[in-house]
C-alpha cells in the first residue's frame, strides 16, 4: 500500500486489520510463481537468522523477529518461539529452503538479505508474521511488502504471538537504543541537506535520507504536521552518538519505506 493512499484512507483502523486477514487468507503467505535454488541450512540462530552449510548468514527480509539475549539485554518475549518456529519451518523440508536474494546483496554486518521459500513455494517471512512471531519491516522496495503488511495485520487483528502484549511507545517513554513502535503526533516536518525531518512531540524525529526520498510522496510528507503517526525502524539515542545537541531531539528513527510509517485515525 503507497503512503499517498495510507495517508487518505478513511476506513477504521480495525476494518483494515479486517480486510487485511481476508486478503492474507488469497494470497497464501505470498506465494512464489517460479522454484528457486535451495540452500541447506546448519542452524537457525534466531527468528530472522539463518546460518547455511556453505558458512553464510542470511538475514531474513521482511522481518523483524524478537532479539535473543546479547549485550547485557534480556531475551525479549517470543524470541525462542520465533526462533524455533523458523527451525520447525525449516525441519519440515529436509532442512532446506529457498532463497531470493534482495535488491541489496548484504546489511552492515555482513549478513546476506534474502527472502526465504519452503517446498510449496510460500514465503517464510510472512508465515512468521502471521503468527505474530515479528514486526514487519522493509528494507527496501520490495513486491513482497504489502503481502507481508496483511500477515502482520492478521496476527495484530488476532492478538496473535507478540501482539498479545505489544504497545506502541510514546516518544517519551523511549529508554534505549534499537528497533521500536512508536506513536505520536507530528509536530513539524522540515527539509534541508541531511533528508527530510519529521518532529513528533516527545524527543523524536523520524528521518527520510536523501537517497530514500524518491520512494516517498513528500507533499504527503509535507502534510502530516499535526497529524498523529504510528512509525517503526531502528531507534538511534543522537546524545551518546555524539550527534545531538540541546535543541535537538535525543532520539531518531530512520524511515527507510513508506511501510515503516502509517497515519493513525
Amino acid at each position: 500500500m503507497g503512503f499517498s493512499a495510507l495517508l487518505k484512507k478513511a476506513s477504521p483502523v480495525g476494518a483494515f486489520f479486517v480486510s487485511a486477514f481476508w486478503l492474507l487468507s488469497a494470497q497464501a503467505f505470498c506465494p512464489l510463481a517460479d522454484p528457486l535454488p535451495q540452500v541447506r541450512v546448519e542452524r537457525t540462530v534466531d527468528g530472522d537468522t539463518l546460518r547455511l552449510v556453505d558458512g553464510r548468514s542470511v538475514r531474513l527480509i521482511g522481518i523483524n523477529a524478537p532479539e535473543t539475549a546479547h549485550h547485557g539485554r534480556p531475551v525479549e518475549p517470543f524470541a525462542e518461539a520465533a526462533r524455533k518456529r523458523l527451525q520447525a519451518l525449516v525441519a519440515a523440508n529436509d532442512g532446506r529452503v529457498g532463497m531470493r536474494l534482495g535488491a541489496r546483496s548484504k546489511d552492515h554486518y555482513g549478513r546476506t538479505l534474502a527472502h526465504l521459500y519452503d517446498a510449496r513455494g510460500r514465503n517464510l517471512e510472512a508465515q512468521l508474521l502471521a503468527e505474530g512471531l515479528g514486526y514487519q519491516v522493509a528494507f527496501e522496495a520490495d513486491e513482497l511488502v504489502a503481502c507481508q503488511q496483511a500477515a502482520e495485520a492478521a496476527a495484530r487483528e488476532q492478538r496473535a504471538g507478540l501482539w498479545a502484549r505489544a504497545v506502541p511507545l510514546a516518544p517519551a517513554d523511549l529508554r534505549q537504543s534499537g528497533f521500536a513502535l512508536v506513536h505520536g503526533r507530528v509536530e513539524r516536518v522540515q527539509r534541508n541537506r541531511g533528508g527530510v525531518w519529521l518532529e513528533l512531540q516527545g524527543g523524536l524525529v523520524l528521518r527520510i535520507e536523501p537517497a530514500l526520498q524518491a520512494r516517498f510522496d513528500l507533499p504527503d510528507i509535507q502534510a502530516l504536521a499535526g497529524r498523529r503517526v504510528e512509525a517503526r525502524g531502528w531507534v538511534i539515542d543522537r546524545a551518546k552518538r555524539g550527534g545531538g545537541n540541546a535543541k535537538q531531539a535525543r532520539w531518531m528513527l530512520a524511515l527507510t519505506h513508506p511501510a515503516m510509517i502509517e497515519v493513525l485515525p
